[in-house]
């Protein structure tokens, strides 16, 4: 199973000028509404300010939504009744001719409004959509139920309205056992969720007939290089980016979990109430970095995994969250203090203990599978 969050991100300084300017925008009807009964209740009122009240429901139109505008419109005619019954002007052309000149922007601005709001609904939804069946692809719901383990699987968004990103997680059942892979692009947008892409495909075809699991991360580093090729294909930052921290893990009909470590996150095992960490013993460099191994091929390493255990994979997002101290979520005390029964119980726990942490604003993508051995 897997579920999606998306939490708020903090504002960076470019969100914040967008806001102001945004802001800034609304307030300019309102304000030249202001201005025109400032000058028509002073000595200045024989300047000619209709076409300045004509102009604000179009104003408000371009920022505000068809309630806004509607607000906008009403405001300015209020402000017309107000200064003319002030100056005494009814029964002159000029009054009228502001009157009508007022209903009709204001009609037309509506329903402008109106219209583009639902063009740009639907749009937001189609786009929605696309992301839903693209994130679908991409990270593939976890089974509840995969051989000798129950397992749960959840995606954190830091960005609000993403659906994927540079995190990736599988769990497949094959004849070798449950094979399970955990990862996070380095960089982000489209060429960090086509490099996620390609290792989930090498991943998923390779966990079927390899026997080793050395073998299957070989096929993850293979299909990355071929996403970025030597030169040519992608641009420069792209280049200096692309690797990816992954591991892979099986979980035999042995009470054991087996585990290749390519510059990630070391798993943890809940066991008793107790968190362990699987530091790998031979520490390997992130796949598409193959140039700084050294020695023979590294090889799986084997850590015990019993009946009733719990195994947790998880991205950077996770342990490099932050509070307002400025101080990381401790994930293994989080885990100890977790009272869950299934493995999607406790995920969710674990996703609340860390937006409690962060207050809301995750800086990073996160990404979580866990698995419980059951009982032979």
């Amino acid at each position: 199973m897997r579920t999606i969050f998306r939490s708020s991100p903090r504002p960076g300084a470019g969100g914040q000028s967008r806001a102001i300017l945004f802001t800034l925008g609304q307030c300019v009807p309102f304000a030249i509404a202001l201005l025109v009964v400032g000058i028509e209740l002073s000595a200045a009122h024989f300047l000619y300010t209709g076409p300045l009240l004509t102009a604000t429901p179009a104003l408000a139109a371009v920022t505000m939504g068809p309630k806004g505008t509607i607000s906008a419109a009403a405001l300015a005619l209020t402000v017309s009744v107000t200064t003319a019954t002030y100056n005494q002007a009814w029964g002159s052309q000029q009054v009228y001719t502001n009157f009508l000149a007022l209903l009709v922007v204001s009609v037309a601005s509506v329903t402008t409004s109106s219209a583009v709001r639902t063009r740009r609904q639907n749009e937001l939804n189609q786009v929605r959509r696309i992301a839903v069946a693209a994130q679908e692809v991409i990270l593939r719901p976890v089974p509840a139920r995969l051989g000798p383990v129950r397992a749960a699987g959840h995606y954190f968004s830091a960005e609000t309205g993403a659906q994927i990103g540079g995190d990736l997680y599988e769990a497949v059942e094959t004849r070798y056992g449950v094979r399970m892979i955990v990862g996070d692009v380095r960089g982000k947008g489209l060429p960090a969720v086509r490099a996620a892409a390609a290792v989930l495909g090498a991943f998923r075809e390779a966990a079927h007939y390899e026997d080793e699991l050395v073998e299957v991360i070989d096929h993850c580093a293979a299909a990355l290089q071929r996403e970025y090729p030597a030169s040519g294909a992608v641009d420069e930052e792209s280049l200096s980016e692309g690797f990816v921290t992954a591991l892979v893990a099986q979980v035999p009909d042995r009470p054991v979990v087996e585990v290749v470590n390519r510059g990630h996150q070391p798993p943890l095992v809940l066991r008793q109430g107790k968190v362990q960490t699987l530091m790998p013993a031979f520490p390997l460099p992130p796949i598409g970095l193959e140039d700084f191994i050294t020695g023979p091929p590294g090889k799986a390493e084997s850590y015990p995994f019993a009946p009733g255990d719990r195994l947790l994979l998880y991205t950077d997002g996770v342990v490099e969250a932050r509070n307002r101290d400025n101080g990381f979520f401790a994930l293994p005390e989080a885990m100890e203090a977790v009272l869950a029964r299934t493995p999607q119980e406790f995920l969710e726990q674990l996703h609340q203990g860390l937006i409690q942490h962060t207050q809301g604003f995750l800086a990073d993508d996160v990404a979580m599978l866990l698995v419980d051995r059951l009982d032979e």
